[in-house]
Protein backbone atom coordinates (compact mmCIF):
# COMPACT_ATOMS: atom_id res chain seq x y z
CA UNK A 1 0.00 0.00 0.00
CA UNK A 2 0.69 3.43 -0.63
CA UNK A 3 1.41 6.07 2.12
CA UNK A 4 -2.31 6.39 2.17
CA UNK A 5 -2.29 4.11 5.01
CA UNK A 6 0.16 4.62 7.87
CA UNK A 7 1.01 4.58 12.09
CA UNK A 8 -0.45 8.01 11.79
CA UNK A 9 -2.99 7.32 9.38
CA UNK A 10 -4.82 3.84 10.45
CA UNK A 11 -7.67 1.85 9.10
CA UNK A 12 -10.29 -0.07 10.13
CA UNK A 13 -10.65 -3.04 8.23
CA UNK A 14 -14.22 -4.12 9.13
CA UNK A 15 -15.43 -7.91 8.65
CA UNK A 16 -19.51 -8.99 9.51
CA UNK A 17 -18.81 -12.92 10.53
CA UNK A 18 -16.95 -14.80 12.42
CA UNK A 19 -14.70 -16.75 9.87
CA UNK A 20 -14.44 -13.79 7.99
CA UNK A 21 -13.04 -12.60 10.92
CA UNK A 22 -10.64 -15.09 11.43
CA UNK A 23 -9.32 -14.76 8.38
CA UNK A 24 -8.10 -10.99 9.06
CA UNK A 25 -6.02 -12.56 12.37
CA UNK A 26 -5.07 -14.53 10.13
CA UNK A 27 -3.45 -12.83 7.76
CA UNK A 28 -2.21 -10.69 10.00
CA UNK A 29 -0.65 -13.30 12.29
CA UNK A 30 -2.68 -12.22 15.46
CA UNK A 31 -4.06 -14.90 17.84
CA UNK A 32 -7.61 -13.99 19.34
CA UNK A 33 -10.00 -15.72 21.17
CA UNK A 34 -12.52 -15.63 21.23
CA UNK A 35 -13.91 -12.79 18.70
CA UNK A 36 -16.42 -10.10 20.12
CA UNK A 37 -18.91 -8.33 18.21
CA UNK A 38 -18.08 -4.89 17.79
CA UNK A 39 -15.19 -4.98 19.61
CA UNK A 40 -11.82 -3.04 17.96
CA UNK A 41 -8.76 -5.38 17.55
CA UNK A 42 -5.61 -3.88 17.13
CA UNK A 43 -3.60 -6.13 13.87
CA UNK A 44 -0.62 -3.91 14.31
CA UNK A 45 0.26 -0.63 14.23
CA UNK A 46 -1.40 0.67 10.75
CA UNK A 47 -4.54 -1.74 10.83
CA UNK A 48 -7.34 -2.43 13.16
CA UNK A 49 -10.00 -5.16 13.21
CA UNK A 50 -13.62 -4.92 14.07
CA UNK A 51 -16.16 -8.03 13.60
CA UNK A 52 -20.01 -6.23 12.88
CA UNK A 53 -21.88 -8.99 12.77
CA UNK A 54 -23.75 -10.14 9.07
CA UNK A 55 -26.36 -7.20 7.67
CA UNK A 56 -26.61 -3.88 7.23
CA UNK A 57 -27.51 -2.71 10.63
CA UNK A 58 -24.73 -5.19 11.98
CA UNK A 59 -22.08 -3.15 9.97
CA UNK A 60 -23.66 0.17 10.28
CA UNK A 61 -23.73 0.27 14.09
CA UNK A 62 -20.54 -2.00 14.64
CA UNK A 63 -18.58 0.57 12.36
CA UNK A 64 -19.97 3.89 14.26
CA UNK A 65 -18.68 2.39 17.79
CA UNK A 66 -15.35 2.14 16.08
CA UNK A 67 -15.05 5.45 14.27
CA UNK A 68 -16.67 7.17 17.24
CA UNK A 69 -13.98 5.65 19.59
CA UNK A 70 -11.30 5.97 17.51
CA UNK A 71 -9.58 8.09 14.53
CA UNK A 72 -9.23 6.19 11.32
CA UNK A 73 -8.10 7.82 7.87
CA UNK A 74 -9.85 4.81 5.92
CA UNK A 75 -12.29 2.09 6.52
CA UNK A 76 -12.57 -1.02 4.42
CA UNK A 77 -15.26 -3.56 4.19
CA UNK A 78 -13.93 -6.97 3.61
CA UNK A 79 -15.28 -10.32 3.64
CA UNK A 80 -16.62 -12.97 1.02
CA UNK A 81 -19.82 -12.35 -1.74
CA UNK A 82 -21.20 -13.85 -4.50
CA UNK A 83 -21.10 -13.76 -8.15
CA UNK A 84 -24.30 -12.07 -9.58
CA UNK A 85 -25.77 -13.55 -13.43
CA UNK A 86 -23.67 -12.00 -16.10
CA UNK A 87 -22.40 -13.02 -19.42
CA UNK A 88 -19.04 -13.95 -17.92
CA UNK A 89 -19.92 -14.27 -14.19
CA UNK A 90 -16.94 -13.84 -11.63
CA UNK A 91 -15.11 -16.99 -10.97
CA UNK A 92 -15.25 -18.89 -7.09
CA UNK A 93 -11.95 -17.27 -5.29
CA UNK A 94 -12.02 -14.04 -7.80
CA UNK A 95 -10.41 -10.96 -5.88
CA UNK A 96 -12.47 -8.03 -6.14
CA UNK A 97 -12.24 -4.25 -5.05
CA UNK A 98 -15.72 -2.40 -5.29
CA UNK A 99 -15.04 0.66 -7.08
CA UNK A 100 -19.21 1.29 -6.24
CA UNK A 101 -21.20 0.37 -3.36
CA UNK A 102 -25.04 0.50 -3.65
CA UNK A 103 -27.76 -0.63 -1.42
CA UNK A 104 -29.60 -2.57 -3.43
CA UNK A 105 -33.10 -2.98 -1.73
CA UNK A 106 -33.51 0.68 0.03
CA UNK A 107 -37.33 1.53 -1.28
CA UNK A 108 -40.41 0.20 -2.70
CA UNK A 109 -41.76 -2.80 -4.30
CA UNK A 110 -44.69 -2.15 -6.55
CA UNK A 111 -46.48 -3.54 -9.56
CA UNK A 112 -44.73 -1.73 -12.15
CA UNK A 113 -41.30 -2.26 -10.48
CA UNK A 114 -38.93 -1.05 -7.78
CA UNK A 115 -38.36 3.13 -6.70
CA UNK A 116 -35.59 3.53 -4.46
CA UNK A 117 -35.18 5.90 -1.85
CA UNK A 118 -33.04 8.35 -3.54
CA UNK A 119 -35.49 8.51 -6.04
CA UNK A 120 -38.36 8.59 -3.46
CA UNK A 121 -36.38 12.04 -2.25
CA UNK A 122 -34.71 9.74 0.74
CA UNK A 123 -31.43 9.43 -0.26
CA UNK A 124 -28.83 7.31 1.47
CA UNK A 125 -25.73 9.54 0.63
CA UNK A 126 -24.79 13.14 0.66
CA UNK A 127 -24.28 13.09 -2.64
CA UNK A 128 -27.96 12.54 -3.46
CA UNK A 129 -27.24 8.63 -4.33
CA UNK A 130 -28.19 5.11 -2.94
CA UNK A 131 -24.50 4.38 -3.53
CA UNK A 132 -20.85 5.56 -3.23
CA UNK A 133 -17.85 5.81 -4.95
CA UNK A 134 -15.58 4.54 -2.98
CA UNK A 135 -12.45 6.34 -2.62
CA UNK A 136 -10.12 6.33 -6.34
CA UNK A 137 -6.76 6.34 -4.55
CA UNK A 138 -7.61 3.82 -2.07
CA UNK A 139 -9.41 1.63 -4.46
CA UNK A 140 -6.32 1.65 -7.18
CA UNK A 141 -3.94 0.39 -4.30
CA UNK A 142 -6.33 -2.31 -3.26
CA UNK A 143 -6.73 -3.09 -6.98
CA UNK A 144 -3.19 -3.57 -7.09
CA UNK A 145 -3.71 -6.78 -5.12
CA UNK A 146 -7.06 -7.93 -6.67
CA UNK A 147 -8.28 -9.32 -10.02
CA UNK A 148 -10.96 -6.96 -10.72
CA UNK A 149 -12.77 -3.96 -9.44
CA UNK A 150 -16.58 -3.26 -10.14
CA UNK A 151 -20.01 -2.57 -8.49
CA UNK A 152 -20.71 -4.73 -4.91
CA UNK A 153 -24.54 -4.82 -4.31
CA UNK A 154 -25.21 -4.64 -0.53
CA UNK A 155 -27.96 -7.05 0.10
CA UNK A 156 -30.80 -7.65 2.89
CA UNK A 157 -31.21 -10.83 1.55
CA UNK A 158 -29.22 -12.73 0.03
CA UNK A 159 -29.84 -13.98 -3.93
CA UNK A 160 -32.05 -17.76 -3.29
CA UNK A 161 -33.35 -17.71 -6.71
CA UNK A 162 -33.09 -16.60 -10.12
CA UNK A 163 -35.27 -14.25 -10.38
CA UNK A 164 -33.97 -12.21 -6.86
CA UNK A 165 -30.40 -12.33 -8.36
CA UNK A 166 -31.14 -11.04 -12.06
CA UNK A 167 -33.25 -8.16 -9.87
CA UNK A 168 -29.75 -7.44 -8.18
CA UNK A 169 -28.97 -6.46 -11.49
CA UNK A 170 -31.43 -4.79 -13.09
CA UNK A 171 -31.55 -2.14 -10.01
CA UNK A 172 -27.57 -1.94 -9.42
CA UNK A 173 -25.49 -3.06 -12.88
CA UNK A 174 -23.42 -5.00 -9.67
CA UNK A 175 -21.23 -7.80 -10.46
CA UNK A 176 -21.79 -9.33 -6.97
CA UNK A 177 -23.51 -9.40 -3.81
CA UNK A 178 -22.85 -8.97 0.00
CA UNK A 179 -24.49 -7.77 2.78
CA UNK A 180 -22.50 -4.27 4.56
CA UNK A 181 -20.22 -2.83 2.06
CA UNK A 182 -22.38 0.18 1.43
CA UNK A 183 -23.84 0.43 5.17
CA UNK A 184 -20.09 0.05 6.63
CA UNK A 185 -19.37 3.22 3.81
CA UNK A 186 -22.45 5.20 4.82
CA UNK A 187 -21.61 4.75 8.66
CA UNK A 188 -18.05 5.86 8.60
CA UNK A 189 -18.77 8.95 6.04
CA UNK A 190 -21.45 10.13 8.96
CA UNK A 191 -18.68 10.02 11.70
CA UNK A 192 -16.25 11.44 9.37
CA UNK A 193 -16.86 12.47 6.23
CA UNK A 194 -13.12 12.85 5.51
CA UNK A 195 -12.77 9.12 5.39
CA UNK A 196 -11.37 7.16 3.00
CA UNK A 197 -13.60 4.46 2.18
CA UNK A 198 -13.63 0.66 0.24
CA UNK A 199 -14.96 -2.57 0.09
CA UNK A 200 -13.14 -5.94 -0.85
CA UNK A 201 -14.26 -9.06 -1.53
CA UNK A 202 -13.45 -12.92 -2.25
CA UNK A 203 -16.22 -14.87 -3.95
CA UNK A 204 -17.46 -17.84 -2.42
CA UNK A 205 -20.67 -18.84 -4.27
CA UNK A 206 -22.97 -18.25 -7.07
CA UNK A 207 -26.13 -16.74 -6.86
CA UNK A 208 -29.65 -17.75 -8.05
CA UNK A 209 -31.16 -21.27 -7.16
CA UNK A 210 -30.26 -22.60 -4.01
CA UNK A 211 -30.08 -26.24 -5.02
CA UNK A 212 -27.86 -25.02 -8.29
CA UNK A 213 -25.58 -22.60 -6.75
CA UNK A 214 -21.76 -23.61 -6.22
CA UNK A 215 -19.16 -22.83 -3.10
CA UNK A 216 -16.32 -22.99 -2.01
CA UNK A 217 -16.35 -20.83 1.78
CA UNK A 218 -12.90 -22.86 2.67
CA UNK A 219 -10.90 -21.55 -0.60
CA UNK A 220 -12.79 -18.22 -0.63
CA UNK A 221 -11.72 -17.62 3.15
CA UNK A 222 -8.17 -18.39 2.57
CA UNK A 223 -7.96 -16.57 -0.94
CA UNK A 224 -9.37 -13.49 1.86
CA UNK A 225 -6.17 -14.25 3.98
CA UNK A 226 -3.90 -14.70 1.39
CA UNK A 227 -5.33 -11.27 -0.40
CA UNK A 228 -4.90 -9.33 2.93
CA UNK A 229 -1.79 -10.73 4.02
CA UNK A 230 -0.22 -8.78 1.33
CA UNK A 231 -1.44 -5.55 3.11
CA UNK A 232 1.01 -6.35 5.98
Amino acid sequence: MSDLISASKRCLLVAAAPREAQAVLDAFAVLKDPIEQAKVIQLCDRYDLVMSGVGKSNAAASTAIACSNSQYHAVISVGIAGALPAESPLSIGATLVASRSIFSDEGVGAPDGFTSLSKLGFPSFSSGDDWIDHDLELTEDLSKFCDLSGTVATVSWCSGDDQCAQGVVNRTGAIAEAMEGAAVALAAKLVNPQIRTAELRVISNTTGNRDQQVWDLDGALSKLTEVLGRLR
